[in-house]
């Protein structure tokens, strides 16, 4: 789309306000108004490539890509966000969600296949993760909820997934569930897992079980 750039603020509207400050899960806005982007939701579930670090999965909550908490507490958004361009210039159609994917079952997103990932997201921007990123945030999101239930479909692709890196994420949801199931699954796996980042994980997860 070719696009009109906004003219820059000539004044500070943000005044006292320290809203976004508040709302942001891992407080990666600073006082000085900058940002630790390594420390972003939306950095570190769709730029970055390899494991998310241990302290900041718990503030991920169930986030499962990107995250605009700021953007939706910022009171000049709240203010003039849901205004369009102009009254003859209806809001573009292709900025609007799918209807076809709603709210995910994190459950059956765990058990996508590379070809029904691939199906699902063509031609959108959850494609930037690719399956291994997209799937790491799931597992994250599950342990996270800590619902008991989730632990059959974090042990199969414990067992199953080809990519260490979601092996990875599904041994520490287990972890941090901690059912009698995930620390049986945990051992068995620790037997027969030779990626060491995954193994690690697993004993990790092991030892906090067995406090």
């Amino acid at each position: 789309l070719e696009l009109t750039p906004d003219i820059p603020f000539k004044s500070d509207h943000c005044g006292t306000c320290q809203r976004c400050l508040e709302a942001c899960p891992t407080q990666c806005i600073l006082s000085d108004r900058t940002i630790d982007a390594s420390r972003c939701i939306s950095y570190l579930t769709i730029e970055l490539k390899t494991a998310i670090p241990h302290d900041l999965r718990p503030a991920l909550g169930n986030w499962v890509f990107g995250c605009d908490l700021c953007q939706q507490v910022c009171p000049w958004n709240i203010r003039f966000a849901a205004q369009p361009v102009s009254r003859t210039t209806p809001v573009d159609e292709r900025f609007a969600p799918r209807p076809t994917i709603p709210f995910p079952d994190l459950h059956q997103e765990l058990t996508l296949t590379p070809e029904q990932f691939n199906r699902k997201f063509k031609g959108s921007p959850l494609k930037r993760t690719k399956r291994r990123g997209y799937l790491r945030n799931v597992a994250v999101a599950i342990g996270n909820l800590g619902n008991p239930t989730s632990t059959p479909v974090l042990s199969r692709a414990l067992l199953t997934d080809a990519e260490p890196l979601v092996r990875t994420h599904c041994a520490w949801a287990l972890g941090e569930i901690g059912t009698p199931a995930g620390h049986q699954i945990l051992t068995q796996t620790e037997q027969a897992e030779e990626d060491n980042a995954v193994l690690a994980e697993i004993r990790r997860s092991l030892s906090k079980i067995s406090k």
